[in-house]
C-alpha cells in the first residue's frame, strides 16, 4: 500500500494550500466546486455538472488501468475549504508514468498562479518517485487549459481516439474531442 499523498503548497504571493487525498467529508465542497466551475465542466463533458460527477471520478479508469492506482485529490485553502480537485492514475499508461484526468481549480483561482504551484508540487513528487512521463488531456475548445498545459511544458500529441467508450464508461453524446498532452517531469530544486 502506498502512503497517503499530502502536500503543503505556498504560492509565490504567500497563499497556502494543502493537497491531499479526498475523503467522503469533501463531497459537499467538491460538488460546490463543480457547480462554480461549470464553464469547464460543460467544455469537458458537453453537459452541466451533476451530482454523479464526483462518484464517476472514482470509477472512471483508462483502459488497462488498475483501480488500486486511482487517486482523487482535493486542494484546500490552508486545510479548509475545497478549492480544487485532481483525478490521476498512477502507473498508467506504463509502470513509470502517470495519467492526469481532471485538474480543476475554483474559477476565482484561474490565472493566479495557484494551478502552476499545485501542478509543480505534484510534478516534483512524481519525478522524485520515478515517474518519467505524465499524460493529460484537454478539450480542444478549452484554450485556457491548453495555455495552462503549455505553460508547464506539456507537448501536445494530437486528438485522443473517439469512440462509444471513454475510459471504462460510455462517452456522452456531447463530449468534445480532447487533445492529448505529455510531459517528462524534471525535479526542481
Amino acid at each position: 500500500m502506498t502512503e497517503p499523498l499530502t502536500l503543503a503548497i505556498t504560492t509565490d504571493d504567500g497563499r497556502r494550500y494543502t493537497l491531499r487525498e479526498a475523503v467522503p467529508a469533501d463531497e459537499p465542497g467538491v460538488l460546490s466546486l463543480f457547480a462554480s466551475g461549470g464553464a469547464y465542466v460543460e467544455a469537458a463533458t458537453g453537459l452541466p455538472s451533476g451530482p454523479a460527477d464526483l462518484q464517476s471520478l472514482y470509477y472512471s479508469l483508462p483502459p488497462g488501468a488498475d483501480p488500486q492506482d486511482k487517486l482523487v485529490l482535493v486542494v484546500t485553502e490552508d486545510g479548509g475549504r475545497v478549492v480544487g480537485i485532481i483525478d490521476a492514475v498512477r502507473r498508467h499508461p506504463a509502470p513509470d508514468a502517470c495519467a492526469v484526468g481532471l485538474f480543476l481549480l475554483h474559477p476565482s483561482l484561474w490565472g493566479t498562479g495557484t494551478g502552476r504551484a499545485v501542478a509543480g508540487a505534484l510534478l516534483d513528487r512524481a519525478a522524485a518517485s520515478g515517474v518519467i512521463r505524465v499524460t493529460a488531456t484537454v478539450p480542444v475548445d478549452w484554450p485556457r487549459g491548453r495555455r495552462f498545459l503549455a505553460s508547464l511544458s506539456f507537448r501536445f500529441t494530437g486528438p485522443a481516439p473517439r469512440g462509444p467508450v471513454a475510459a471504462n464508461r460510455s462517452a456522452g453524446p456531447r463530449e468534445p474531442v480532447v487533445e492529448r498532452a505529455e510531459l517528462v517531469p524534471v525535479r526542481r530544486g
